[in-house]
């Protein structure tokens, strides 16, 4: 049987106003910015290094400006939090084995993550901590890494999966490979935007 999540984790929305909803979250939420560039901002309101993040599709996809214009606006995914990089990868298999499978996996270097569209395209991101504590994940939206790649490097879970039953430990395997390309899924939205 899979495992399930332990918790929610965080909502990702798609957005034209992309200020007012930072500062609607700000308010709302008492929620502080963890980390902003002109595409993207993770927000959180308590331990957890972010509940909210926002992608700015004026930037994202320009020309496309009426904010009225429900087009792509909305929840983009749900995300999940799993207990371990062992619960997320053995998920993953036995997911795959009934033939479910992800679409994306990446290792965002806060945090790792399986993609996967529900039958309906919504999507759900399941996801471990890259770190032993939230704090050490939250230092990390403050460091110069994110601003070098803030989407991420994918991974092959397969390959991740044969390294942990062979007996490398999670936190070798979940370090981010810095030298390692932007996802090409996701790499698209910082191509306007990084110079």
């Amino acid at each position: 049987m899979p495992t399930s999540p332990t918790q929610l984790a965080h909502v990702v929305y798609r957005t034209r106003r992309f200020e007012e909803m930072l500062a609607w979250y700000e308010k709302v939420f008492s929620a502080t910015v963890q980390y902003q560039n002109p595409a993207l901002a993770f927000l959180t309101f308590d331990h957890e290094h972010h509940r909210f993040a926002f992608a700015d599709l004026g930037v994202i996809r320009p020309g496309e400006d009426d904010p009225d214009d429900r087009g792509m606006i909305g929840v983009d995914h749900v995300a999940w939090d799993m207990p371990s990089l062992s619960a997320l990868l053995e998920n993953y298999a036995e997911l795959k084995a009934d033939g479910i499978t992800p679409y994306w996996a990446v290792n965002h270097g806060m945090s790792a993550s399986l993609y996967y569209a529900d039958p309906d395209g919504n999507q759900m991101e399941f996801a471990v901590d890259c770190f032993a504590t939230k704090e050490e994940c939250t230092a990390y939206f403050k460091s110069e890494q994110i601003a070098d790649n803030p989407v991420g490097v994918e991974y092959d879970p397969d390959d991740w999966l044969v390294r942990l039953r062979g007996g490398e430990s999670a936190a070798d395997i979940l370090k981010i490979d810095m030298a390692g390309e932007v996802s090409p899924i996701r790499g698209a939205m910082m191509a306007g935007m990084v110079q």
